[in-house]
């Protein structure tokens, strides 16, 4: 079976016009979110486009989070905001209503720059414990690059760990839009992965939540290509050793969207298949063809398959395995039960 743990919404257009509206609004029409009937939610275009890819590349289940760059964490007011994340989550849980085969939910708890961490604890618990969630997204930085967030190192974010905890949720580390300084939306990502990965193995987050489970999206932003830098700073500044160093890595779990086999190679290399978790966020950002291939930057299956060096039992704990044990509040078939996109 092959499980795909990072994937974002395929939303009718109307929810984006609503989204429209709301921010030329500001408030003015109330904050009631969009939403739509079962019939349309399981029929649409869009929900039957992201079952075909499904199909194509042979993901038997995806879950599904809202869309990072059209979150909106640093806009004003923020009970807009909050609007559009239970708007997206309700569209996510009707399409898990009808392909609960298919797709499991992820939230993205609504965030704010200057605001606590626990602003988005109402919608996290209705999302878990209502909805059937099985995981949510973790903003960084939802000051879009204004830098006003501290690190995860910092106590800032120890109530949003400690309910992570609690509620026996992973979080994936993945950021939104970049507003400020030279970066594009993309090149964001992989500035705020690496300094998660940095902040958490150089604190005490782990030794005080030893239970937290962290996946890092896009294979952990600059991991595994600077990693020699990454070890020679932990050894001359926290005065540990590369082992040390590498066994604190493995605490977080890393997804496989870097789109080049080279990279996925020394991903799992240094990692471990064990810490590593097949997601391609497709369709998304690697949509485009690649010219060596023929195929989507997306279909990251089979540059998995063409690594040599793997097992079968590497293959398993990446597809499949890694999932069912992160997730442990997720709904998955066994393999003989998958079935096809009509959710029958």
């Amino acid at each position: 079976m092959v499980i795909d743990v990072h994937a974002h919404v395929c939303a009718p257009p109307e929810l984006y016009q609503w989204k429209s509206v709301q921010i030329s609004a500001r408030g003015a029409h109330g904050y009631t979110p969009k939403r739509f009937t079962d019939d349309v939610i399981r029929d649409h275009s869009d929900t039957k486009r992201n079952l075909r890819i499904m199909d194509s590349v042979g993901t038997d289940m995806q879950f599904l989070s809202p869309r990072p760059f059209q979150l909106m964490h640093a806009e004003k007011p923020v009970k807009m905001m909050e609007a559009w994340a239970v708007a997206n989550h309700d569209l996510i849980a009707q399409q898990v209503k009808a392909f609960p085969n298919r797709f499991q939910g992820v939230c993205a708890p609504p965030q704010a720059p200057g605001e606590p961490v626990g602003i988005g604890f109402a919608e996290l618990n209705r999302c878990v414990k209502e909805l059937g969630f099985v995981g949510l997204l973790i903003d960084t930085d939802p000051g879009e690059g204004d830098n006003s967030t501290p690190t995860l190192a910092d106590e800032y974010w120890y109530p949003l760990w400690e309910k992570m905890v609690e509620l026996d949720v992973p979080g994936l580390i993945h950021s939104s839009g970049c507003k400020h300084g030279r970066e594009s939306y993309s090149q964001h990502f992989i500035t705020e992965e690496s300094l998660a990965v940095l902040s958490l193995i150089n604190s005490r987050v782990y030794d005080d939540f030893p239970k937290l489970k962290i996946i890092v999206a896009h294979g952990g932003g600059s991991v595994p290509y600077q990693i020699g830098r990454w070890q020679a700073d932990y050894v001359m500044k926290q005065g540990g050793t590369v082992d040390e160093f590498n066994r604190r890595l493995k605490l977080l779990y890393y997804d496989t969207c870097l789109h080049a086999r080279k990279s996925l190679e020394l991903l799992i290399d240094l990692v471990g298949s064990r810490n590593v978790l097949f997601g391609t966020e497709n369709p998304g950002s690697g949509s485009a063809a690649n010219p060596a291939t023929g195929k989507s930057y997306d279909d990251i299956k089979p540059l998995i398959d063409s690594i040599d060096s793997l097992s079968e039992q590497d293959r398993r704990h990446i597809f499949e395995e890694n999932a069912r044990r992160l997730f442990t509040r997720a709904h998955i078939p066994a393999a003989k039960e998958t079935v096809q996109s009509t959710g029958r």
